[in-house]
């Protein structure tokens, strides 16, 4: 009887093999054939479920940031914890994510870094592939603020920020091996800290 294919696994396992590729071989010399072959699958079947290796790139971009946001806005509205330790939770587990799957992001961060120089802007793909994360962090700081949780801030600027810091740990992640997660947690709780009415905006 032949064995049952889990096709999403194998889409996964096709994702890791050409992240792994494209870091290796640069993403211009990569090819699906390379991809294919690495991943012991003919190139017609890799065919089933990419059409070409951008797809590949834009699928791994929209498979983390997917689910991490689908985790988080389940969290967010189905937990009764403060509106700061939600925020300071998400931005956390970001950091941890990350972590965890280093090689990855590192994979990805130096396909970016490729196509970047081939001119190739990645402005609107980041914010299309954040904005949920920035929709989420407006409504919970607009909730703090109306329950008194949060003191009154540029709801905008604020987001603005968090994001900007946790994609700053994303990079330094992905390519300086003395990164400090517990570190970088400690900088978001201190930033926590100045949206907090009862710590009269100052640092601990």
């Amino acid at each position: 009887m032949p064995k049952k294919i889990d096709h999403e696994e194998r889409k996964v396992k096709i994702l890791q093999t050409a992240l792994k590729v494209f870091a290796r071989e640069g993403y211009r010399d990569s090819n699906l054939s390379l991809i294919a072959a690495e991943c012991g699958i003919s190139r017609p079947t890799i065919y089933q479920y990419f059409k070409d290796k951008e797809q590949i790139y834009y699928y791994a971009v929209k498979l983390v940031t997917g689910r991490m946001f689908a985790k988080y806005a389940d969290y967010a509205w189905n937990t009764e914890d403060p509106i700061l330790i939600r925020i300071t939770a998400i931005c956390n587990d970001i950091v941890d994510m990350a972590k965890q799957y280093r090689n990855e992001l590192t994979s990805l961060m130096d396909v970016m870094l490729q196509l970047k120089k081939e001119g190739m802007d990645f402005s609107d793909i980041i914010f299309r592939r954040t904005a949920k994360l920035h929709i989420l962090f407006k409504r919970l700081l607009r909730i703090g603020i109306s329950t008194g949780e949060v003191v009154f801030c540029d709801i905008a600027k604020i987001t603005q920020h968090l994001v900007i810091l946790l994609e700053s740990f994303c990079f330094q992640l992905a390519f300086l091996d003395a990164f400090d997660a517990v570190g970088a947690k400690e900088v978001v709780s201190n930033y926590m800290t100045l949206l907090d009415p009862n710590n009269k905006g100052h640092l601990i």
